[in-house]
C-alpha cells in the first residue's frame, strides 16, 4: 500500500500545527545502512527511521526532510547512482533536492534554532531545548493513527491471523518450538506479510514464562502451555498478537491460570477508552490477576492492596501494553511534565499518557511463575505476608500465560478490537 501525497500533507500540517508560532528549523533524518562485521559491502537490512517515513512515505536511506518555519518543507535525497542500478536493480529516489545541497541550504536558512529528529550520528549538534520541544510535538502528532495507517495495521493483522491459525493447528506433542515458528511465519508470509514485525516468541512448558523466549529445539510435551507471540508486518506497520495454547486438552490447573489472564484481558480492553489513563488500564488488569491469585490461595489480602503494594508484580511483572504502528514499539512516552520511569502496581509501564481517539494499543496482561523472580530474597522479604510461599510450590514449573490483542481507541465507548478474528 503506497501513501498518497494528500496523506503526507495532512501529517505535515498536523505536525506544523503542534509547533505553532515556534521559530526554527526541524531536520528529520532517515538514517544510513550499517555494515555487517567483516561483510565488506554487505549491510544489515535497512529500516528507515519511522519519523522520517511518516513525514515522507519514503524509505530511501541517506535522506533528510527539513522544515523551516519561514519557508516550509524541503526534501533532500541521495540521487540513484549507476552502481545502485547495477547491483540493486530499478531503485527509485523520491523527488527532492540532492543531499549535498543540505549544508548550503542550512547556511542560508539556519541562523536560528535547529532541532534534529529521526536518525543522526550526532544529535548533540542541535538545539537541545528546541529538539525536545519538536520531539514532543511530533510524537503527539504521530500517536493517533490516520485511515491509511489503520488500513495497513489491518492488513498486518490479517496476515498475522493466518499465522496464529496455523500455529494452533500445528502445536502438538513431539514437534519443536522452532518448527512451530517456521509454520506460523510461513503462513503469515503467504497471507501478505512482507516482514516479521519482531523476533517471534514460542515458549513451551516452563519456557512459556520467558517473556521474550526465542524458539528453541525443545520438543513439546503433553499437557503444557505453548506461548506464541508473533506479528507480521506490512509496509512497516506491525501487528503484535499473543496466544497461549496447550498441547492436548487443558488440565484444570492450566485452565485456572488461563481463565485469570483471559478475564484480565477482557477487563483491560473494556477499560481502554478515550481519556482514561493507561496506568489505570494496567491497574484494572493487575487487580483482576491479584483477585484470581487470591482465589487460588496464592496471594493473601484484597486485590486493591495487592496491586498497590506491587505484590502482584511477582506474577505480572511487565506493563499491560504499548502503542502500536510503525514497528512493534510505536511512539509511546509520557505526558509533558511527568517524571520518567513511573511504576504502576510494581511494574514499569511503557506508556504514561491518557488514551486518545485513534491510538492503537496492545492489551497483553500475563501471569507467570518464574523461579528467578520467586526466589529473589527481596521479594521473599517484602511480600512475606502477601504470598503463600508453601502453596506457591505447587505451581512451579507450569510456566505462564499471556493473551494479547490490538485495539483502536474510539471517540466514545469501548475500543474496536482489530484482532478479534484470532481465536482465544
Amino acid at each position: 500500500m503506497i501513501l498518497f501525497e494528500n496523506e503526507i500533507e495532512r501529517r505535515r500540517r498536523r505536525f506544523e500545527a503542534g509547533l505553532g508560532d515556534a521559530k526554527g528549523i526541524v531536520l528529520v533524518g532517515c538514517g544510513s545502512p550499517t555494515s555487517t562485521p567483516g561483510g565488506l559491502d554487505q549491510t544489515y537490512p535497512f529500516i528507515a527511521h519511522p519519523e522520517y517515513y511518516w513525514l515522507t512515505g519514503s524509505r530511501r536511506p541517506d535522506a533528510v526532510i527539513a522544515f523551516d518555519s519561514e519557508s516550509g518543507w524541503t526534501h533532500f535525497v541521495t540521487p540513484v547512482s549507476a552502481s545502485e542500478r547495477l547491483w540493486q536493480g530499478d531503485t527509485v529516489a523520491p523527488v527532492g533536492r540532492p543531499l549535498h545541497e543540505l549544508q548550503a541550504w542550512l547556511e542560508q536558512h539556519g541562523t536560528g534554532r535547529k532541532a534534529l529528529l529521526g536518525q543522526w550520528q550526532n544529535r548533540g549538534s542541535g538545539d537541545i531545548e528546541f529538539t525536545e520541544f519538536a520531539q514532543q510535538k511530533l510524537d503527539a502528532a504521530r500517536r493517533p493513527k490516520d485511515d491509511a495507517e489503520v488500513q495497513m495495521l489491518g492488513a498486518a493483522i490479517r496476515a498475522t491471523a493466518a499465522g496464529h491459525a496455523r500455529a494452533s493447528e500445528f502445536v502438538r506433542p513431539g514437534v519443536t518450538e522452532r518448527a512451530v515458528q517456521i509454520e506460523l511465519e510461513a503462513a503469515m508470509f503467504r497471507a501478505g506479510a512482507d516482514h516479521m514485525g519482531y523476533d517471534s516468541i514460542v515458549g513451551s512448558g516452563y519456557r512459556s514464562s520467558v517473556l521474550h523466549g526465542h524458539p528453541s529445539a525443545r520438543v513439546l510435551a503433553n499437557d503444557e502451555f505453548v506461548l506464541v507471540d508473533a506479528g507480521g508486518s506490512v509496509n512497516g506497520y506491525t501487528a503484535d498478537i499473543t496466544r497461549t495454547l496447550c498441547t492436548g486438552k487443558m488440565s484444570p490447573r492450566h485452565q485456572q491460570i488461563y481463565d485469570i489472564v483471559f478475564a484480565a484481558e477482557i477487563a483491560g480492553i473494556d477499560a481502554s477508552r478515550a481519556g482514561v489513563e493507561w496506568h489505570a488500564v494496567h491497574r484494572v488488569c493487575a487487580e483482576v490477576i491479584a483477585q484470581g491469585l487470591v482465589d487460588l490461595k496464592i496471594l493473601v489480602g484484597s486485590a486493591e492492596n495487592l496491586a498497590e503494594s506491587g505484590a502482584v508484580s511477582v506474577f505480572f511483572p511487565h506493563g499491560v501494553g504499548h502503542l502500536l504502528g510503525l514497528g512493534v514499539r510505536d511512539v509511546g512516552g509520557r505526558a509533558p511534565g511527568r517524571a520518567p520511569g513511573r511504576q504502576c502496581c510494581g511494574a514499569s509501564v511503557r506508556v504514561d499518557l491518557p488514551l486518545e481517539q485513534g491510538f492503537i494499543m496492545t492489551v497483553e496482561p500475563g501471569l507467570y511463575f518464574v523461579d528467578a523472580i520467586l526466589d529473589l530474597p527481596e521479594n521473599r522479604t517484602k511480600y512475606r505476608g502477601d504470598i503463600r510461599w508453601d502453596e506457591l510450590q505447587n505451581w512451579r514449573g507450569i510456566g505462564g500465560v499471556r493473551i494479547e490483542d490490538n485495539i483502536l481507541i474510539t471517540p466514545t465507548g469501548p475500543p474496536e478490537v482489530l484482532s478479534a478474528e484470532i481465536p482465544k
